[in-house]
């Protein structure tokens, strides 16, 4: 699979314990961007961070939190993160979703090449 050089980063900030369809939801917006044939996306789990409420979420012993911040990341043609990100924003109940330029450097996945 190949990129354009000019593409655009989704980012999707959620809670932790979010949940669609009985699943966590980072796992399920991570499992329909492979479904879609996205280029791939990436899991952040932050230590602390506050949203919309907020409501402080730690990682600090002193004050246990099962509700840590989330970010997915997703990079690929702004027409196909586009049409992701309309296919799922009704899934996500709270939450945040930044869109971005990217350049894109490279994209290899590690399969040996045609010519080696």
């Amino acid at each position: 699979m190949t990129l354009p050089s000019e593409g655009k980063l989704l980012r999707i900030f959620i809670g932790e314990n979010d949940k669609h369809g009985g699943m966590a939801l980072y796992e399920w917006i991570v499992r329909r961007a492979r479904e879609e044939g996205l280029a791939g996306a990436t899991v952040l789990r932050g230590i602390e961070g506050f949203g919309g409420h907020s409501r402080l979420h730690t990682a600090k012993v002193l004050r246990l939190s099962s509700d840590l911040p989330i970010v997915v990341e997703i990079v690929d043609s702004e027409e196909k993160v586009e049409a992701f990100l309309a296919a799922i924003e009704g899934a996500i109940g709270e939450g945040l979703a930044t869109l971005e330029k990217a350049e894109v450097r490279f994209y290899r996945s590690g399969e040996a090449s045609a010519d080696g």
